[in-house]
């Protein structure tokens, strides 16, 4: 038997009109994930009556989407809120839109759980990646104008040894050259991969499990993997040894948050009707990186992907600046979305690309 917001307790019903003069989307939804009640906002921008909507499934609403229902079943079956930041939603009255989404279950009552959508200004999504585009050039503009001096900086500590006889003395110059090449190796990690992307059919759990292998050498039992793929996956077309470097260095950052000390999960799902630097696909794949740490700072998490940026007192901030590099040569998107005890990092890829080209 559904229930509509009309029969819940007196609270709900006082705050009944509070959701209807928010000029976000709010909708309750029961724990099937049918409708109860939406409000003027959601009325507006689904173009459909309270009347209409009531006791319908949301996927009815929102048909092919995927990795939202898998979030608000999780807020069901956990009960702990959750935020998912920059979702594609695609409605069918109105084409795609760009939102924040906040699930929770009501205080008031368990069996009822809130969603709200808020619609994102894609003019402003466009300056975040173009002031984040600059960033880059600058920061691949210092590096160049840094690497090439150090070529003749090694040469010259080189050239110096050969005329000192004192082991003493010789100590120094070899610091000097150890100290080059660690600049030149942050340099060439600063100025990204030089080579194109080689590109073929590739199964993305067996990336997905090379990288597990890799981490597994590196820990002992206190780190578990949670395995959770979708089977029905078709081949992504991509540069493997680039797939594997891009979650080889999301998993590591995991690794290091949690001190070695938690759970990962590795997620897959088909993703449908989503749009990639402005291109629109039938169908994608989205990998999910899940760890229950403690969560990225706030501070942080808006400039997570600029060169230079890191959390960590020994870290240089450019694992993650080379993550989103090597996605878009793969011509896909990163995200996070990070709170204390989950955090998420979702990589998605068209699927279409290696059947059209």
């Amino acid at each position: 038997m559904y229930m509509s917001i009309n029969t819940m307790n007196q609270d709900a019903i006082a705050s009944n009109d509070v959701l209807g003069n928010l000029t976000t989307a709010v909708l309750v939804l029961d724990t099937s994930l049918r409708v109860c009640y939406i409000n003027t906002a959601t009325e507006i921008l689904f173009e459909i009556s309270q009347r209409q909507a009531e006791h319908i499934p949301l996927q009815n609403l929102l048909p092919g989407e995927s990795r939202l229902f898998s979030s608000l079943k999780r807020v069901v079956t956990t009960g702990q809120a959750l935020i998912e930041r920059e979702v594609h939603l695609f409605l069918p009255a109105s084409g795609e839109i760009l939102v924040d989404c906040s699930m929770k279950v009501l205080d008031i009552d368990q069996a009822y759980v809130i969603l709200e959508l808020s619609q994102l200004d894609y003019q402003q999504r466009i300056n975040r990646d173009e002031n984040l585009h600059t960033q880059q050039q600058v920061v691949r503009g210092l590096a160049h104008e840094i690497k090439n001096p150090l070529g003749g900086l090694r040469g010259a500590a080189q050239l110096l040894e050969r005329q000192l006889d004192s082991e003493d003395l010789k100590e120094y110059t070899r610091i000097i050259i150890t100290e080059a090449d660690r600049l030149q190796n942050l340099m060439n990690r600063m100025l990204g991969p030089n080579q194109h992307p080689e590109k073929k059919d590739t199964n993305i759990h067996e990336v997905l499990q090379h990288v597990r292998q890799l981490v597994d050498i590196e820990v002992d039992e206190r780190l578990k993997f949670k395995i959770d793929y979708d089977p029905s996956i078709p081949e992504l077309y991509a540069d493997f040894d680039q797939l594997i470097q891009i979650f080889l260095n999301i998993v590591r950052n995991a690794v290091q948050a949690m001190h070695g000390v938690g759970l990962i999960t590795l997620r897959t799902r088909i993703q449908r009707n989503l749009t990639i630097e402005q291109h629109y696909y039938r169908l994608g794949l989205l990998v999910e990186i899940e760890d229950n740490g403690p969560g990225i700072p706030k501070t942080l998490q808006d400039s997570l992907f600029y060169p230079l940026v890191t959390g960590r007192a020994d870290g240089t901030g450019l694992g993650l600046y080379l993550v989103q590099n090597l996605v878009q040569r793969n011509d896909g998107t990163v995200t996070c979305n990070s709170q204390p005890g989950q955090t998420i990092f979702s990589v998605t890829f068209p699927l279409e690309l290696g059947r059209e080209r």
